[in-house]
């Protein structure tokens, strides 16, 4: 699996095969992001707007942001709500403000409470108004202030004046009136337009007088990180955290998995590959105890990456297959035909197939099993056999386990005349005496060099 690619068909195996796993892990997230939403309470937010009239600039009103969230306004509302255990620097986290279009600065407030996100962002929005409106208020000049006030009282005096002049002019009667009073009408014009434009072109006018658009809406919801999302983001990432680990086992997996790397590590040839009914436990190891429960409760006891049972024969097909295994062994073994069949111990697979191969092979050759422990494998040693069949199957040994059991061998003076590997299948069901299968050859009865590959 370590070079092959992650395909769709792996992910739906690990899904298939280790659902129970995944569905505790994915519970335990979801508890893991409960307990986060415990220990950060729910939290509320909402936001009133304050419109800033006249014509601002972009620098201007990213200004006024920094004042609407500055210590001094923070402080302000902070004591204006006098609430236990809030500081203004704590409040100073909670409070956020930013520009909207149309000269709109919208305050945030965030709380524990709907009520009181509504009563902070309205604070806020008052006490950055005040604010505002004291330092525009301190910025004018009183000299100022009272020259404007006297200039607007003498040109009501001259309005005043002109119109005295308009009447006393002899209206209608002489050119010269008309003139005159056509004169006074045009200077009366230029000073009530003068004044308007004084009045447009003050900076401190035209910027005054900020106003709050409304309380603040009281927020329905809580703001996010909802409790809902992070329990769903907790159950989220521990099964993907899950399914990743599985896939990251698999590519770090060193177990031979080719019958042509078996058979070289063991430094033999491949006789066949045979195969025994497919079991539900039949890839658990045995073990007994409380954690062996527990594995087999969740279903780790059993390996997920081996390949889907595959269907094969009947058993009158799987016998045929276990004939052409003994007929290589008749060509290769001298007299006498007597073999040591070693087993990894642990490999239930290999047993069955080991357990096959003896009564398909009668005495001829004769075969005995022995279990090889893969941790420190001890083989007997060379009596009258003439060699050492290794039966395993594929997935289950790296190649310096299978390298320790030759080893093993050698040190008992035999030699690995060959290696069998075995598999499940599914078993199709009997055939009937009816009918017989196309080859139905006796499983013994090949005594020729058989050269149809694997069998």
């Amino acid at each position: 699996m370590s070079d092959d690619t992650i395909r769709l068909v792996t992910i739906g195996r690990i899904l298939r095969r280790r659902w129970r796993l995944l569905a505790v892990l994915t519970v335990v997230g979801a508890l893991v992001g409960y307990g986060t939403s415990v220990l950060f309470p729910p939290r509320y937010t909402t936001s009133a707007s304050v419109l800033l009239p006249g014509q601002w600039e972009e620098r201007e009103l990213l200004t006024q942001v920094d004042i609407a969230t500055s210590s001094t306004v923070v402080d302000r509302a902070a004591a204006a709500l006098d609430r236990s255990g809030v500081s203004g620097t704590e409040l100073r986290d909670r409070v956020s403000a930013k520009t909207a279009d149309g000269n709109i600065v919208k305050i945030s407030g965030t709380a524990d409470t709907p009520e009181r996100a509504q009563q902070l962002a309205d604070r806020m929005a008052k006490e950055f108004v005040t604010f505002a409106a004291r330092i525009t208020g301190g910025g004018t000049d009183s000299e100022a202030t009272t020259g404007l006030e006297t200039l607007r009282q003498e040109v009501e005096k001259t309005n005043g004046r002109i119109t005295d002049l308009a009447e006393a002019a002899d209206p209608g009667k002489t050119v010269e009136g008309v003139q005159a009073r056509t004169s006074l009408e045009r200077l009366r014009t230029s000073l009530e337009e003068a004044m308007k434009t004084l009045a447009e072109s003050d900076p401190l006018a035209s910027k005054a007088g900020m106003v709050v658009m409304g309380p603040a809406a009281r927020p329905a919801g809580e703001a996010p990180p909802t409790r809902m999302q992070l329990i769903v983001a907790g159950a989220l990432v521990f099964f993907l955290l899950s399914v990743i680990g599985h896939l990251a086992a698999a590519r770090t997996n060193r177990r031979l998995r080719t019958e042509p790397e078996i058979a070289a590590a063991l430094g033999s040839t491949l006789l066949g590959t045979v195969d025994v009914p497919g079991e539900r436990g039949a890839h658990r190891p045995e073990v007994h105890g409380p954690r062996a429960r527990i594995r087999r409760m969740l279903g780790v006891d059993t390996r997920w990456d081996v390949p889907t049972l595959q269907r094969s024969g009947d058993e009158a097909d799987r016998r045929i297959r276990y004939g052409r295994v003994c007929a290589r062994l008749r060509d290769q073994l001298p007299a006498p035909r007597q073999l040591l069949v070693v087993v990894p111990d642990g490999d239930g697979i290999a047993r069955q197939a080991a357990g096959q191969l003896v009564t398909e092979a009668g005495s001829d050759p004769l075969l005995r099993v022995v279990n090889v422990s893969v941790s420190g494998p001890l083989v007997p040693d060379r009596g009258t056999e003439s060699g050492v069949l290794v039966v395993l199957s594929a997935g289950h040994w790296t190649a310096e386990e299978l390298g320790g059991i030759a080893e093993a061998c050698a040190e008992g003076r035999h030699q690995v005349v060959g290696v069998v590997v075995a598999g499940t299948a599914w078993a199709r069901p009997a055939r009937t005496a009816g009918r017989p299968p196309e080859e139905a050859t006796p499983a013994l009865a090949v005594h020729g060099h058989a050269t149809g590959g694997s069998a």
